[in-house]
């Protein structure tokens, strides 16, 4: 990893000498912000974290035209713990994206490497937070209480939000609204522990400026789903723009065995010229058991508030609220706070923060 560093410098400067040649792009997004944790009955933990708006990154994009609407990509997108100046991923120097790339106009596009699933590409676009910060809809997919996430990953990296080793064909963007595409990756022995999984993957999708609705499944397997079968997951949601408003609704059910959890979440953004106010309600519901283990009582609930002030186009401030209040032995928690707290306790927490894109 040191040495990876140490070429940096140099990569960056190839990169920049090269851009007209072969349309190479660097960009990224620096956030960070101050947060304060309260877990029911452990006390409270105040941090400087990174990504309370938008995931901290450093992205290195190239295109190449290849005549007759037909173009080549690469997409490398390196995650960065902005408050400590390390990588986001101690084992994947590039661990958000690693994809190259072939389109054509009329049918779409085919991409190779790691990436997003199906089902958590449906989910996010419906979560006014996008997954990250206190009041992010990820609190309530956690492999922490037992249930599905845990019982197919255990402590291993999961496949809710991406995979390796993904083949993928997207739909054009000339389909009249319809959007959506197919993710394949083979298993690479599945073994849960080295982060390999067979995953397969469909989402389709309408979407206007006004509204739009789409659904998505994605169905992974290793080897600790051999006895249970596959774990699965599926989105399905919508949002309606009033133009004083925009409104969504999405589920997503995760699957394993006896397991289930369906989360459930109503969403929220209010434009007010340069200022943005955002709302949102997630609810985790589990039922079945994991083994002998009933996980019917162990639900949770997160309401989130958060306000956005675009200071310019690349800058944005902000500030968000939130609280889990947790049923039975559930314990999903705000991000960042004091470790240990009881089944059934509440976690809140607040965070102001800038956000800056270059």
């Amino acid at each position: 990893m040191n040495s990876m560093f140490r070429l940096m410098p140099i990569a960056l400067a190839l990169a920049a000498g090269s851009a007209r040649s072969q349309g190479v792009v660097i960009s990224g997004i620096a956030d960070a912000a101050a947060r304060s944790v309260s877990n029911e009955g452990r006390g409270s933990v105040k941090s400087q974290v990174s990504g309370s708006n938008s995931t901290s990154r450093l992205i290195f994009r190239a295109t190449e035209d290849l005549g007759g609407g037909m173009s080549a990509g690469v997409h490398l997108e390196h995650g960065i713990s902005l408050d400590t100046g390390t990588p986001a991923s101690a084992t994947q120097f590039f661990d958000r994206r690693s994809t190259v790339s072939l389109s054509g106009q009329t049918w779409g596009e085919v991409r190779l490497g790691r990436d997003f699933v199906p089902s958590y590409v449906n989910w996010s676009r419906y979560d006014p937070f996008s997954y990250v910060g206190v009041a992010g809809s990820n609190n309530l997919v956690s492999a922490t209480p037992q249930g599905p996430i845990r019982a197919t990953y255990g402590t291993a990296p999961n496949t809710t939000v991406r995979s390796n080793n993904t083949f993928q064909w997207f739909m054009p963007g000339n389909w009249g609204g319809l959007e959506g595409g197919v993710l394949l990756a083979p298993g690479e022995g599945g073994v849960a522990a080295n982060g390999q999984a067979k995953v397969q993957g469909a989402r389709v999708g309408y979407l206007t400026k006004q509204w739009g609705a789409s659904v998505a499944h994605t169905r992974s397997e290793n080897d600790l789903t051999a006895a249970g079968g596959a774990f699965t997951d599926q989105a399905l949601g919508g949002s309606v723009d009033f133009g004083m408003v925009r409104v969504s609704a999405v589920q997503r059910r995760f699957k394993q065995d006896q397991a289930k959890q369906t989360n459930t979440l109503l969403g929220a953004w209010i434009p007010i010229g340069l200022h943005e106010i955002k709302l949102s309600w997630v609810k985790a519901d589990l039922s079945g058991r994991v083994g002998a283990t009933a996980i019917d009582a162990n639900d949770a609930s997160q309401i989130g508030l958060g306000y956005v002030y675009n200071v310019s186009k690349r800058t944005v401030l902000y500030g968000s609220y939130s609280r889990i209040d947790n049923k039975g032995a559930a314990t999903f928690v705000v991000p960042g706070g004091p470790s240990g707290m009881a089944g059934g306790g509440t976690s809140s927490g607040y965070e102001v923060g800038m956000r800056m894109g270059f």
